[in-house]
C-alpha cells in the first residue's frame, strides 16, 4: 500500500522576524524528520508572518524573504518541505514553495485572494493561474494556499479532478471568530468527500494584533472523517499516515469522475510534476494521530483572549503590563486574563478610588488582587480631581456640573496608569467591552488610554459568562460573585448605573450584533421585537462615536465583526439611513 507519512507544523510566527521564523521551522523540521516524516508543511506566509501588510510594499521585505527561502532548501535533503513565503516575479504572490531533494521543486501562486473583513490580498498580490500536482513516491499530491479551499470549483476540484490529486495540502492563515471553527470543519469536510480526496488543512496559530489565529489543523479522509485534529490556540505537530490506495479505490466506484473528466474545460488543464523519488526506508509504526476535542464556545473565546493577550504583550517586547483594577467586572475579567496569560509575576493592578467610589468596589478590587497575587498599588484620585476643578473654575465659572466633570476623572486615572507605563515600562492594558466601545459610554484619553484593549470585542454579557467559566476552572470565588451580581457602574457620579445611560445589556447587545455585525437596517431590527426609539437610540450611539473609536487601542477580534480593520466607517458622515 503506498503511504505518505504527512506532518503538519502549526506554529506561530512573528511578523517580519524572518530569522526568528526560519529558526522555529528548522526545529519542527529536526522533529517530523526524527518521526520519518515524508514531507512537512508549514502555514501561509509562514517565512514573513501573516498578514504582513504594508511590508509587503518594500522591495527589500521581500527580497530578504527569499534569501530564507534559499536557505531553507539544503534542509530538504532527507525530508520534503512546503512553506508558505512571498513569491517575487513581475509582482508579488503570496505562495507556496516545494522543497525537495535540496531542490526548489515547485511553487503554487495563491488564486482566491480575500478582500473582505480584516483581508486587504488585492491591495498586495497577484492572483495566481496554475494548479500544479506533485508526484511524490507515485502519490499525486495537489497544495492549495487558504481561501483556495472555500470555492467549490477552486483549485481543489481542478486538481482532483484534471490532475488525479490524491491527497490536498491547504496551508492557511484563517483568524478566529467566535463559532467558525464548526464551519470551516463542515466545510473542509464536505469538500474532502465531493472531491474524494484526502484533505490536510494547515492553519496559523498566534496574535497578530487584533488577529487571533486559532491552529485547530485537521487531516480529513476522502470519506470526510476527521484522521487527526490539532489543539486550539497553541503550537503543535501533528503526524499522520496517509493511504492514497483509499482514495483510487473509493473513485472507482463513482462513475461520475468518469463523465466529468471526458472533456477537461479550456484553462483547466493541469500540470503534473513529477519529485526525484526518494529512498525506501522501513518506518517505525506511528502512534494514532491525535483528534482534539472540539472546545465550548465560551472556552475557545477565553483561550483566544489570552493568547491575543500573551503575543501582543511580548511580541511588542514589553515583559509585564499595568491596568486599572475598580473592582468592576470588564476589569475582574481582564485580570484573570492577563494572569493567565503572562504570569501573576508580570501583572500590576492599580485601584483609583474616588469620592464615587463605592468601599465596597475598593474592597472587592483588593480581593481580586490578593485571590491572584499579584502586584496591588491604591492611588486615590480625589486630591488630584479637586486640583483640576480647582484650576478650571474660572474657565467653568456659570456652567454646571455635568459630563464633563465624569471624564475628568477617567483621565486622572488615565494619566496616573500612563505615568506607570513610562516608569516602569509596562504596557498599559484598557478594559472597556464591545458594548461601551459601540455606543461611546468610554473616555477619550481616559478608560480608552493604553497600549492593548483585550476585550473590545466582547460584548457585555459574554464579559458575565466569561468571568463565571473562569471561576468554575478556579473551583472558587477567584472573581467574587459580588461583582458577578452588583450592577455595573462607572462610579463617576453619585448613584451612577450603566442603565442611567444605557439600556439594559440583555437589550443592548442584541440590538449591537444586528446593527454592527450584521449590518441590518433599522426596521429589521424592529422587527425582531425592539423597541423603536432604543433602536434608533442604540443605533445613533454607533455612529456618532466612531471619532472615538478611532482613537482607542487596537483590541482582540473575537466576534464575525470588530471595530478596527473589520468594520471601517467614516467618521465625517451625515448618512442617517
Amino acid at each position: 500500500m503506498r503511504t505518505l507519512r504527512l506532518a503538519l507544523a502549526q506554529i506561530n510566527v512573528t511578523v517580519g522576524d524572518l530569522e526568528g521564523n526560519f529558526r522555529k521551522m528548522l526545529s519542527y523540521i529536526e522533529q517530523a524528520a526524527a518521526l520519518q516524516a515524508d514531507l512537512i508543511a508549514f502555514p501561509e506566509m509562514a517565512l514573513t508572518g501573516y498578514p504582513a501588510e504594508d511590508l509587503l510594499l518594500r522591495p527589500e521585505f521581500s527580497e530578504d524573504n527569499l534569501r530564507y527561502l534559499e536557505q531553507l532548501i539544503p534542509y530538504s535533503k532527507e525530508i520534503t518541505i512546503l512553506t508558505g513565503f512571498v513569491d517575487r516575479r513581475d509582482d508579488i504572490f503570496n505562495a507556496a514553495a516545494l522543497l525537495h531533494r535540496q531542490s526548489l521543486a515547485g511553487i503554487y501562486h495563491k488564486q482566491y485572494l480575500p478582500n473582505y473583513g480584516v483581508f486587504d490580498e488585492n491591495r498586495y498580490f497577484q492572483a495566481g493561474k496554475e494548479n500544479p500536482v506533485y508526484r511524490l513516491n507515485e502519490i499525486n499530491i495537489g497544495v492549495n494556499i487558504c481561501e483556495d479551499i472555500w470555492y467549490p470549483g477552486g483549485p481543489t476540484r481542478d486538481q482532483t479532478l484534471y490532475g488525479n490529486a490524491e491527497i490536498i495540502i491547504n496551508i492557511s492563515a484563517s483568524p478566529y471568530a467566535m463559532g467558525k471553527v464548526k464551519d470551516r470543519n463542515n466545510m473542509l469536510a464536505v469538500r474532502a468527500e465531493d472531491n474524494e480526496v484526502i484533505l490536510a488543512y494547515l492553519n496559523l496559530v498566534g496574535g497578530q494584533d487584533e488577529l487571533i489565529f486559532d491552529g485547530q489543523s485537521v487531516i480529513i479522509s476522502e470519506e470526510g472523517e476527521f484522521i487527526a485534529k490539532a489543539p486550539a490556540f497553541q503550537e503543535a505537530l501533528i503526524v499522520a499516515d496517509l493511504h492514497p490506495d483509499n482514495v483510487f479505490s473509493k473513485r472507482l466506484h463513482d462513475p461520475r469522475r468518469r463523465k466529468e473528466k471526458l472533456f477537461i474545460p479550456a484553462g483547466k488543464a493541469v500540470e503534473q510534476i513529477i519529485l526525484p523519488p526518494t529512498e525506501k526506508k522501513q518506518k517505525n509504526p506511528l502512534p494514532a494521530p491525535a483528534v482534539a476535542a472540539d472546545l465550548e464556545v465560551v472556552e475557545e473565546v477565553y483561550e483566544a483572549l489570552k493568547l491575543g493577550v500573551r503575543d501582543y504583550v511580548y511580541k511588542n517586547r514589553f515583559s509585564n503590563i499595568v491596568f486599572g483594577l475598580s473592582g468592576g467586572i470588564d476589569s475582574a475579567l481582564v485580570s484573570v486574563i492577563a494572569v493567565d496569560a503572562l504570569g501573576k509575576e508580570n501583572v500590576i493592578a492599580i485601584s483609583m478610588p474616588g469620592d464615587f467610589t463605592s468601599k465596597a468596589s475598593v474592597a472587592e478590587a483588593r480581593q481580586i488582587a490578593e485571590n491572584l497575587d499579584i502586584r496591588f498599588h491604591e492611588i486615590g484620585i480625589q486630591k488630584l480631581f479637586e486640583a483640576y476643578l480647582q484650576e478650571l473654575q474660572p474657565l467653568f465659572e456659570g456652567a454646571a456640573p455635568d459630563i464633563t466633570e465624569e471624564n475628568i476623572q477617567a483621565r486622572i486615572r488615565g494619566n496616573i496608569l500612563m505615568a506607570y507605563s513610562n516608569k516602569f515600562g509596562a504596557m498599559v492594558l484598557t478594559t472597556g467591552n464591545k458594548s461601551e466601545f459601540s455606543t461611546g459610554y468610554c473616555t477619550l484619553y481616559g478608560d480608552m488610554a493604553g497600549g492593548f484593549a483585550v476585550i473590545k470585542d466582547v460584548p457585555k454579557l459574554l464579559v458575565y459568562e466569561l468571568c463565571r467559566y473562569r471561576n468554575r476552572l478556579a473551583g472558587y470565588e477567584l472573581i467574587p460573585e459580588s461583582v458577578l451580581t452588583k450592577p455595573p457602574s462607572a462610579e463617576l457620579r453619585p448613584n451612577q448605573q450603566d442603565s442611567d445611560s444605557l439600556p439594559p445589556y440583555e437589550i443592548l447587545d442584541p440590538i449591537i450584533e444586528a446593527y454592527v455585525e450584521r449590518d441590518l437596517a433599522f426596521e429589521e431590527i424592529v422587527d425582531r421585537g425592539f423597541d423603536p426609539e432604543v433602536v434608533k437610540k442604540v443605533i445613533n450611539l454607533v455612529n456618532n462615536n466612531e471619532y472615538k473609536r478611532r482613537q482607542g487601542a487596537p483590541g482582540i477580534k473575537i466576534t464575525s465583526r470588530a471595530f478596527g480593520k473589520d468594520r471601517r466607517f467614516p467618521i465625517t458622515n451625515r448618512y442617517s439611513g
